[in-house]
């Protein structure tokens, strides 16, 4: 009898999962003829609907599941019996990192913490908002996810996605209560990040929901360095509508229009060139000196940028000075065609 059962149920799962009706039939048919067949026809039908479904309701979640989750998700289900606390909190810093909603869910309800932490203090929702997956982020909330909790150098999920520049998840964040002002690593807030990262939508929007605009880092500071110093033009304007002085002295006296004139390796050069251009339009000072003596020209000069140092002559800027060591311009410079500039002018 049992050797007659698993006999049929295996041709009939093998007919169901081949889509093929008429198989079916005569595999039940052959079932019915058999010493106490139709006992067993119903028991082993029974059996099967019951596998059937429960195959069905797994193939269904499988094939709803994202194929970056799959793997994932499989692995989970084969290991889950024997997992530590710890692999299943892992599990679910996958799920958050790749979108697997799915995973996600039924690791939460098997006693996943939303309040997780990676081996840098980062919870799920830092994961989730940096890689800007609003579902996640949204399921995470939904399941009491701790919305201002920071990792170990201070960062939370709104400056992972500030930085990231996740602007939906910025909004969504906001919404749900998160603090625009919590600083982040070396002190940086929020704004600062963005600023940096020339998130300007961003950047606008925390200042839009209170963020402090001014709010100096560890190091002194604020975000509209950090925008100046990475060509992002439309940042300091936004930035200097605060009623920030444009010749505003920061750490070791630099000022944004040194700061303009010095830029990070990867602005380009035309993107640099209208910022100086704008901050010299609306007033700053072309011949103030930083802690070692050194003028916006000056710090141009030693940069390469000649495009900007010519600007800076056009707007009187004086070749001739000398900073703290005794250097002009011309000495500064390691472009042949500048220094002849500098030199002639």
């Amino acid at each position: 009898m049992k050797d007659g059962a698993a006999a049929f149920l295996a041709a009939f799962l093998a007919a169901f999962l081949a889509k093929d009706d008429h198989r079916a039939i005569l595999t039940a048919n052959w079932a019915i003829k058999c010493p106490g067949g139709i006992a067993l026809y119903r028991r082993a039908t029974l059996l099967g609907l019951a596998m059937v479904a429960a195959w069905s309701a797994a193939s269904a979640a499988y094939a709803a599941d994202p194929a970056r989750c799959r793997e994932a998700s499989r692995k989970y289900e084969v290991g889950k019996s024997e997992m530590s606390a710890i692999e299943v909190s892992q599990t679910l810093f996958v799920a958050a990192d790749k979108n697997c909603v799915e995973l996600a869910t039924e690791v939460l309800d098997q006693g996943a913490s939303v309040d997780a932490r990676d081996r840098v203090g980062s919870r799920p929702l830092s994961h989730a908002a940096r890689a800007g997956h609003m579902e996640m982020v949204n399921l995470l909330l939904e399941r009491g996810a701790p919305i201002n909790a920071r990792n170990i150098a201070g960062s939370t999920a709104l400056y992972a996605a500030a930085e990231r520049g996740q602007q939906a998840v910025v909004e969504r964040l906001i919404e749900r209560g998160a603090d625009v002002n919590l600083r982040g690593q070396s002190g940086v807030s929020p704004v600062g990040a963005a600023a940096y990262a020339g998130r300007a939508s961003i950047v606008k929007l925390l200042l839009a929901h209170g963020a402090d605009g001014r709010a100096a880092d560890d190091t002194g500071k604020p975000p509209i360095v950090y925008a100046a110093a990475s060509g992002q033009f439309d940042i300091v304007k936004q930035l200097l509508a605060l009623n920030i002085d444009v010749n505003a002295r920061y750490a070791n006296d630099l000022t944004l229009l040194m700061w303009a004139c010095g830029p990070d390796e990867s602005v380009a050069e035309a993107q640099a060139l209208t910022l100086v251009s704008y901050l010299v339009d609306a007033g700053a000072h072309v011949e103030d000196r930083d802690a070692r003596g050194r003028t916006p020209l000056m710090i141009a000069a030693e940069g390469g940028h000649a495009e900007i140092a010519k600007l800076l002559l056009a707007h009187g800027a004086d070749p001739s000075l000398k900073d703290n060591s005794g250097k002009r311009a011309a000495d500064l410079t390691t472009v042949s065609a500048l220094r002849e500039t500098l030199r002639t002018h």
